[in-house]
């Protein structure tokens, strides 16, 4: 699997000049690139000084970018890969947790940093392209044209710009693209020209575009693209067994040490609820080729399993050893916590709440089971958790027996116009969150 790399340059002497500054506060620019790439540089007072790469982390680079109205990190860079800056060297090290608009909110270091020069000033390459409307690694396609965030015509997006896309966005080979809208319609502008990658570019701003703008291009035609470093094969949309994608190669994983932790940022990398299942010895069938020959050790809060350390396999691993996986991927409780709150269910694209009319135990028993949540202990109704937006469901549950998800529950044929979220349903679990590893 290909990793993201800081790379921190050797310290070489100190700067003289160099003075305490408490917080930034001014903004952040990059020089020495392009629009969102280049040497990441702060304002003090009237002063811009460079940031030292050693500490700078992914928290911090998604602030950067998120200020400069750019899309999500693609590398950090150390060692003045954009060239060396002038003037200071910023004394401090920032702390942003990574949800700030702003770095000026971000906390710094307390402690000095005399050792750092220009030879470790710190570089950042933000993506140009975003994916809107669904997870990390798919959604909508916008390219930021000037400081405008753009949709993109589904007439003549190709295979080769799809796999620029997902390059520049860290998350591995293009698995669809699809036109009609399918990640609801954007806002704003249609970009008026047509990409022409030839598909082994790293950014799409390397990419020739066509000289005559489309006229005819409007919202209900937006293209969707879904990237992903990771699937799920052999089951249904929200299971199966688990595959990484090794530079160009499909790996199967080893069920030794597939933990928590690494289940929970493939059900978030593939835009899935929580894992409900973890199981081993080919549960899924036994795949083909190779057997990824390192074990991952996610710490569970990644967007993406190209963020998780690696270490190298320490079993001896073959296909009858591939791990498969189940994710809860079309029911969520919201306002109260994992096992407590407002039932919502994944309907397409579109998360809806329930009716509290005719949901009944046998349903919330289901409910529980495919969140690992343990037996239902009360089911409430008349929003008593909180009235939801947008959509209702308009079909009723009708779970029964021991299926494991309600993706498989019959639904009633007749739809329920009579419901308003003032009927929306909650439903309290237990608690308990079990995950087997058979």
């Amino acid at each position: 699997m290909e990793k993201r790399r800081t790379d921190h340059a050797s310290v070489l002497s100190p700067l003289s000049s160099m003075t305490s500054h408490k917080s930034i506060n001014g903004g952040v620019r990059l020089v020495g690139g392009s629009r969102c790439s280049g040497r990441v540089e702060v304002l003090h007072g009237e002063t811009w000084s460079t940031v030292c790469d050693a500490g700078f982390d992914q928290q911090d680079a998604e602030v950067v970018c998120r200020e400069l109205g750019c899309g999500l990190p693609v590398e950090v860079l150390g060692a003045a890969a954009f060239g060396r800056g002038e003037g200071q060297v910023w004394s401090e090290e920032l702390q942003c947790r990574g949800n700030e608009s702003q770095i000026y909110t971000c906390p710094t270091s307390s402690s000095l940093k005399p050792n750092c020069s220009h030879d470790s000033d710190v570089g950042l390459v933000c993506a140009g392209v975003r994916l809107v409307g669904g997870s990390r690694c798919s959604g909508r396609v916008e390219v930021l044209h000037g400081e405008t965030w753009s949709t993109v015509c589904d007439a003549g997006f190709d295979q080769q710009d799809a796999e620029v896309v997902c390059r520049e966005l860290g998350c591995g080979l293009p698995v669809e693209v699809l036109g009609t809208a399918a990640f609801g319609r954007g806002e704003g502008q249609v970009w008026s020209e047509e990409l022409q990658c030839r598909g082994n570019e790293s950014q799409i701003y390397s990419c020739p575009t066509s000289s005559s703008p489309k006229h005819n291009c409007s919202h209900d035609s937006d293209v969707r693209l879904v990237c992903a470093g990771v699937r799920l094969v052999g089951g249904s949309r929200c299971s199966g067994r688990v595959e990484v994608l090794h530079e160009k190669t499909w790996s199967t994983v080893c069920d030794a040490g597939f933990d928590q932790q690494d289940a929970e940022v493939v059900c978030r990398e593939l835009g899935f609820g929580l894992p409900v299942e973890v199981v081993g010895t080919a549960a899924f069938g036994r795949g083909e080729g190779q057997v990824w020959s390192e074990e991952l050790q996610c710490r569970g809060n990644e967007s993406q399993i190209h963020f998780c350390p690696t270490s190298s396999l320490k079993h001896n691993c073959s296909h009858d050893s591939d791990v498969g996986l189940v994710c809860a991927g079309r029911i969520k409780l919201i306002g109260g916590s994992h096992c407590s709150g407002r039932v919502e269910v994944l309907r397409g694209e579109t998360w809806s709440t329930v009716c509290d009319a005719d949901f009944d135990q046998q349903d919330a028993e289901f409910v529980c089971r495919e969140l690992g949540c343990g037996p239902p202990v009360e089911v409430l109704g008349a929003a008593a958790l909180g009235r939801g937006k947008g959509q209702m469901w308009s079909e009723e549950l009708q779970c029964r027996g021991n299926k494991s998800q309600v993706y498989f529950c019959p639904t009633s044929s007749s739809l329920r116009h009579n419901c308003s979220h003032d009927r929306d349903v909650g439903l309290v679990c237990s608690g308990k969150r079990d995950i087997n590893i058979n």
